[in-house]
Formats: structure tokens, sequence, C-alpha cells
């Protein structure tokens, strides 16, 4: 089991390591796609300990740095949720110094930091999303160890190896919002029905310029295929 539990120094830039037990959302699905004038970021709802034991089936991976800016987990539960913890203390003193709404690049920037920074004591990868008003909806992907990545979209977890050659295969730029919903259901759906450790709940959060749309979805409202 790995030594996965951390605590965040005083100045949010370091962690240190300490030996427990803790839930992983490794085992997990998660997504963001861009669409014409926003983007969607979205998760399952299930965390595990160890293998393949479902620990918790309600926990929420979306977690909200800014206003119009998002991420989602992958890795030690313990370690993102510090990690996301330092990342919000750091882009809202950014805003502050900036007096504007910080940019999307300059918060999956900060988690960049964060993660290579302390990339012998992490084991949390991230999603981010959000809307600006310089570069409009986009999306980042922080890899473990600190790799900072922009995409119109990307999926991540164990559900996304069931799911490249749908997203592959359906994923069109400038989609509108409806359809990217769609897609991102879809691809929720697919990757929960296959993955034993995804499940739950779909979380999805829908980032415009007019500001921020939570939507829920009930494991028995998601769409269903020919083989459930």
């Amino acid at each position: 089991m790995p030594k996965s539990s951390i605590l965040v120094s005083s100045d949010h830039n370091t962690f240190t390591q300490l030996s427990s037990e803790s839930f992983r959302c490794s085992l997990t699905t998660i997504l963001a796609v861009t669409f014409n004038g926003g983007v969607i970021i979205g998760s399952d709802s299930r965390a595990s300990i160890g293998g393949s034991y479902v620990s918790s089936k309600t926990i929420n991976k979306l977690i909200q740095v800014h206003d119009r800016i998002f991420c989602c987990i992958a890795g030690s539960l313990a370690d993102a949720q510090a990690v996301t913890k330092a990342a919000k203390f750091q882009i809202s003193f950014h805003s502050i110094q900036m007096e504007s709404p910080p940019l999307v690049k300059a918060a999956a920037s900060v988690l960049k930091e964060l993660c290579y920074n302390n990339k012998e004591e992490l084991q949390a990868g991230f999603i981010t999303a959000g809307w600006d008003r310089k570069k409009g909806p986009q999306v980042y992907t922080v890899a473990l160890g600190g790799m900072l990545l922009s995409q119109p979209f990307t999926i991540g977890g164990s559900g996304s190896t069931y799911i490249y050659g749908y997203a592959d295969a359906k994923y069109k730029p400038d989609m509108s919002k409806e359809e990217c919903l769609q897609f991102a259901k879809n691809a929720l759906a697919l990757a929960m029905g296959r993955d034993n450790v995804s499940g739950g709940v779909a979380h999805l959060v829908v980032i415009t310029e007019e500001g921020v749309e939570h939507v829920v979805i009930p494991g028995d409202k998601l769409p269903k295929f020919h083989d459930e």
C-alpha cells in the first residue's frame, strides 16, 4: 500500500509524506471536452482502497479552484486534495495581485509546479478545464510528475482505457453544448459499464462565459447500450 497521506507546509508549496492507507481515485474515469463557447468536465463518483475494493460511491472528484476553473483528480485522494487546497490558495492570491480573474493556463501551471516540485512525494494527476476572456474554453492535463499538456479533449483514469476508441471516433471540434453533453454522458456511461471500479453517479460541470452549471446524473439515468 503506497504512503500517500500528506501534510501541506505553511508556504503552500511543499508537502510531507505520512504513512497511512489512502483512498485511490486512479481507479476512476475522468474527462474534459471543449465545445463552441465552453467546456465540460466530468467524472464518476467511486473511490477505492488498494486494488478493486470500492470504499466510497459518493466522491465528488470535480474541484472548483476559481470561479470558472475546475479540475478533476486521479491518483491518491489525499494527495490530490492537498494539492488542490494549496493551488486554490495560490490562484486566489494571484487573482488578487493581478486584480482580474486568473487565466486557465495560469491555474494549470500552478498545479503543474506543485506536482513537479513534489513529484517524489505525490501520486496524483489532474485535468484542469475552464473559461477565460483571453482564450475562451481550455483543457489542460497535468500528468503524474508535472507534465503540462493542452488538448481539445482528454480522458483519464482506469475507465479511460475502455473509451479511447469511442472518444477518438465521436469527438469533433466546435460541438454544440447539447452535443458535448451527450458525448460526455456516453463516454462516462461506457466506461462505468465496463470498468468495475468506475461507477456511482456522473458529475458534470459546464463552464461558459455566462457561468457554471452543475449536472448530476444518477447511474440508472445514464445512457444504455446494447449489452446492458
